[in-house]
């Protein structure tokens, strides 16, 4: 195995990954809530994740992935309700929306997908447990709360000070609390782990010793982690978002229910947020975009892809346009070159990159492509990590750099047979080509402001004008 790194939330710096069990990883990913199509903000961490499963399987690593699905909370209740669908009918609709946008985006699927609907008796269990060590109760209402102030480590991994401590709310971009703060509690700190039921939850709802009612968000991941990966584990990420409470709250009840015996989770890896136009996704701005609306600008989903996974997993980027631009231009590169090197070496893309994901190569030499995959193993630094895949590809090297080359390619997940050489000519819509016309006009008596103005509009609708001596040009962005 070859050493990879990571930056570990809980100990704020970068670390060695060593596995609890040999080479085997069990790395835990926070999922989608199934109420409605997953957004490019959420696949940003998706992706990043995906990126780091490929990464250590490409360094020999064996990854046994674990990601879960939301399919029961306060969202998918009320959607659920309103359409007039039956809660697990609703949700499985959008599961299966979730699955094939990860397959456009070329993600390999997890071994386990748990549902927190198929794990109740996992979850009362897991309540019942720290019922009897104290550190839960039962409200009059029939709530079940978790007492924060019964562990001492509350607050380690993201350094929240007791004083300034929220309730369970934690928020989501336009839907508000995802934890209703209507429950009594003996401190404004602790947080929900049972809700009693409410009119509102319709006919969602299970037996409990504590009456009707249903999980808190917190307890699912806590519950169905320690069922497939055990009480001592490795990898846990999901999204900066989730350090506080969500992630808090899971190393809380989770340590406190094996007695304080076990250390929860070793790495905590978070991914930071996305910025679209450089300002937080939300649908009041008409900045929120799914892979859908991408597409449907000319733009193939590996093109999507690397957009949000090119700037580093740490650090805020911002998306737009320009990046899509970007991103299509580099691809062309890689797959040209993957073409030439490919042919030189008279073998096919799909076959090497099946023998890869196989691990057949692991102890191949990176050759030209060593500084490529240092970056890319030291924090998964895939700025860096490009930097150096484009840096090599300049010295023209042949059939040797097929297989670095290509597993490279496998730990970014970039499936090169998506991206398009020549960009295909779309005929302007007759509203677009009117749009120049007049933004051409403006420009010939000089009325500066409209032009600009007119070329806005022209952005807005998908499509720039690329002006010559005696007229223009319509390309889509």
């Amino acid at each position: 195995m070859q050493q990879v790194t990571f930056h570990n939330t809980l100990s704020r710096k970068a670390e060695p990954i060593v596995p609890t069990k040999g080479n085997v990883v069990g790395m835990y990913c926070c999922g989608p809530t199934v109420y409605a199509q997953a957004h490019i903000g959420n696949f940003r961490t998706f992706l990043n994740q995906d990126v780091m499963r490929r990464v250590l399987q490409t360094a020999g690593y064996k990854v046994i992935h674990v990601r879960n699905l939301t399919d029961v909370d306060d969202k998918t209740i009320a959607r659920s309700i309103e359409e007039g669908r039956p809660l697990t009918e609703f949700t499985e609709h959008w599961t299966e929306v979730f699955h094939k946008d990860c397959e456009r985006f070329n993600m390999l699927a997890p071994q386990i997908e748990p549902k927190a609907t198929a794990h109740i008796p996992e979850q009362i269990k897991m309540i019942e447990d720290l019922i009897e060590r104290g550190h839960a109760y039962a409200s009059e209402d029939g709530s079940v709360y978790f007492r924060v102030s019964s562990f001492d480590g509350y607050g380690k991994l993201s350094r929240i000070k007791e004083r300034e401590l929220l309730t369970d709310a934690a928020t989501d971009e336009d839907e508000g609390p995802v934890d209703s703060d209507e429950y009594s509690r003996d401190s404004a700190a602790d947080f929900v782990m049972w809700k009693s039921r409410k009119p509102t939850d319709g006919d969602v709802y299970w037996d409990s010793p504590w009456g009707e009612g249903r999980p808190g968000w917190h307890l699912e991941c806590s519950a169905m982690a320690m069922k497939y990966l055990g009480n001592n584990l490795d990898i846990h990420s999901g999204g900066v978002d989730l350090t506080f409470p969500h992630h808090e709250n899971e190393i809380a009840q989770s340590e406190c229910s094996c007695g304080h015996q076990k250390q929860f989770f070793k790495y905590w890896i978070h991914a930071a947020h996305l910025l679209v136009d450089n300002a937080k996704m939300s649908k009041s701005l008409n900045n929120f975009y799914t892979v859908d609306d991408i597409e449907a600008k000319g733009y193939a989903p590996v093109v999507l892809r690397y957009a949000l996974t090119s700037g580093h997993y740490r650090q805020t980027i911002n998306f737009n346009s320009d990046s899509l631009v970007a991103a299509q231009s580099a691809l062309v590169k890689l797959r040209k070159f993957s073409d030439e090197i490919l042919a030189a070496a008279g073998l096919k893309r799909a076959a090497v990159l099946k023998e890869i994901n196989k691990g057949k190569h692991l102890n191949d030499d990176w050759g030209i492509f060593a500084d490529a995959w240092q970056k890319l193993s030291s924090d998964m630094n895939i700025p860096g990590a490009l930097g150096g895949i484009f840096t090599a590809i300049k010295s023209k090297p042949g059939a040797e750099a097929v297989v670095p080359f290509h597993k490279l390619i496998f730990a970014l997940g970039y499936d090169l047979d998506q991206v398009i050489i020549e960009k295909p000519k779309v005929e302007a819509p007759e509203d677009v080509k009117a749009l120049a016309q007049k933004r051409w006009d403006a420009k010939q008596a000089k009325d500066w402001a409209a032009a600009d103005a007119l070329r806005d509009e022209l952005a807005a609708a998908g499509w720039k004008a690329l002006d010559r001596k005696d007229g223009f040009d319509l390309e889509q962005l």
